[in-house]
C-alpha cells in the first residue's frame, strides 16, 4: 500500500520514471463533478520539465489522458484513471550506473529492500512519479474550491541563502507566483534566486532550498484529534515528496524562541460574533483541527542529488568508483516542486473535508 494515499479520496500512483508512462486511480472523487482534461493539465504544465532554464531540458508534454470515471464532462463517482504516456525516455543514459548506487539516490536502498530495482532514472524514487499526485491534486482542487471556496496557493520562497522576505500570503496569487520562471511572487527575491540557480547550473551543480505554501478559507472543524492531525496529515504528505528534509507549520521552529506570552495567538470576535485570532502563529491548525485562519506551512528540499560533476562513491561490491552522472536533472527542484506541494495539501484537505462531510 506504499503508493496509495488517503482514506476517503483514495489515490494510487503508477508508473516509472522511464517506462512507458506515469498515472493514478483516484477512487472515492464524488459524483457529478464536472471535470475535463484542461483542469488537471494546468497544473501539469506548471510542473513539466524542459519549461525554462532553469529546469531539466527533458522534453515531455505530459499531455493528461483521463481513461475512466469521468463521462460527459462529469465524475461518475467510480474510480478516475489518469495516465501520461513517457515521451522522451532515455533509459540508455543509465546503463553504466546499473551496478554504481548514486550518492543521495535511493538506489542502494531499493535494492536492498527488493532485491531489484528500476535502475534508469530511479524508477518509483524520481520525481517523475509526482506527474500522478499533481494529477490527482488537480482534481481534489477542483472539489474543494466548488465545495467550500478552498484556495491554495504555494511559491518558493527561498533557495540556498537566498529568501524573500515581502509575500503577504493573505493575497498572494498563482498569476503572481508565476511571474516569473523560478515562482517567487518577490521580483528582486526572485532576480537573485534565478542567478544562484543558473551559477550552480553551469558549475554542474545544484541547489535546494524551500517552499512556502498558504491553504485559504478553510472552516473550522477539519483534522482529526490525535493520530491525524491536519498538521500531521500535511507533514506525512509533504515528507513523502522526492527531495523533501522538513516541515514546519505556523511559526515553525522561530516559535522556539518565543515566550508564551508573545506566541499565543489571541481570539477576537467579528461583526458577526463569529471568532477569529488576532495573529497566526498556530498556522491555521490548534489541536490539530483549523481554526478558521489560514493554514500556512513550510517545506525543505535537499540539492538534487544528480549532479554533473565527477563524484567519488562505491560500487555494489564496495570498489570505488568515480561517479560522472549522465541524464537529464534540474539544478535546483523547487520551481517545478510548487504544484506538487499545493498537490499534496489539496490530497490532504480533500479527504479531512470528506470525513468531516461524514459528520452533518
Amino acid at each position: 500500500m506504499s503508493s496509495t494515499f488517503g482514506k476517503l479520496f483514495r489515490v494510487t500512483t503508477f508508473g516509472e520514471s522511464h517506462g512507458g508512462g506515469v498515472g493514478a486511480i483516484i477512487d472515492g472523487c464524488p459524483p457529478r463533478l464536472k471535470l475535463s482534461a484542461a483542469d488537471i493539465q494546468a497544473q501539469l504544465d506548471r510542473r513539466r520539465p524542459g519549461q525554462s532554464a532553469l529546469t531539466t531540458d527533458r522534453q515531455e508534454a505530459d499531455r493528461i489522458e483521463i481513461l475512466s470515471g469521468v463521462e460527459n464532462g462529469q465524475t461518475l463517482g467510480t474510480p478516475i484513471a489518469v495516465m501520461a504516456r513517457n515521451k522522451d525516455q532515455r533509459p540508455g543514459d543509465y546503463n553504466d550506473l546499473a551496478d554504481v548506487p548514486r550518492p543521495s539516490h535511493a538506489d542502494y536502498t531499493y535494492q536492498e529492500k527488493y532485491g531489484i530495482r528500476s535502475a534508469s532514472g530511479g524508477g518509483r524514487a524520481s520525481a517523475r512519479e509526482t506527474l500522478a499526485r499533481v494529477a490527482a491534486g488537480a482534481i481534489a482542487e477542483k472539489y474543494l474550491a466548488g465545495e467550500n471556496g478552498v484556495e491554495i496557493v504555494a511559491w518558493v520562497s527561498q533557495v540556498g541563502t537566498d529568501s524573500a522576505a515581502n509575500i503577504d500570503s493573505a493575497t498572494v496569487t498563482r498569476a503572481e507566483v508565476d511571474a516569473n520562471p523560478v515562482r517567487c511572487p518577490d521580483a528582486t527575491a526572485a532576480a537573485v534566486m534565478t542567478s544562484a540557480i543558473t551559477a550552480a547550473r553551469d558549475e554542474k551543480d545544484s541547489l535546494g532550498g524551500v517552499i512556502t505554501c498558504v491553504c485559504r478559507n478553510l472552516p473550522t472543524g477539519w483534522g482529526e484529534p490525535v493520530f491525524d492531525k491536519l498538521e500531521a496529515l500535511l507533514a506525512h504528505a509533504m515528507l513523502s515528496l522526492p527531495a523533501s528534509k522538513g516541515f514546519e507549520i505556523g511559526s515553525g521552529f522561530a516559535g522556539t524562541q518565543l515566550r508564551g506570552s508573545a506566541h499565543n495567538d489571541a481570539f477576537v470576535a467579528g461583526p458577526d460574533g463569529t471568532l477569529s485570532t488576532a495573529t497566526n502563529r498556530s498556522g491555521g491548525v490548534q489541536g490539530g483541527i483549523s481554526n478558521g485562519e489560514p493554514v500556512v506551512f513550510k517545506v525543505a528540499f535537499k540539492p538534487t542529488a544528480t549532479i554533473g560533476q565527477d563524484q567519488q562513491t562505491a560500487d555494489f561490491k564496495g570498489k570505488e568508483q568515480t561517479l560522472a552522472a549522465k541524464g537529464r536533472h534540474d539544478p535546483c527542484v523547487l520551481p517545478r516542486a510548487v504544484p506538487i506541494v499545493e498537490a499534496m495539501a489539496a490530497l490532504v484537505l480533500v479527504d479531512l473535508a470528506l470525513l468531516q462531510k461524514t459528520r452533518t
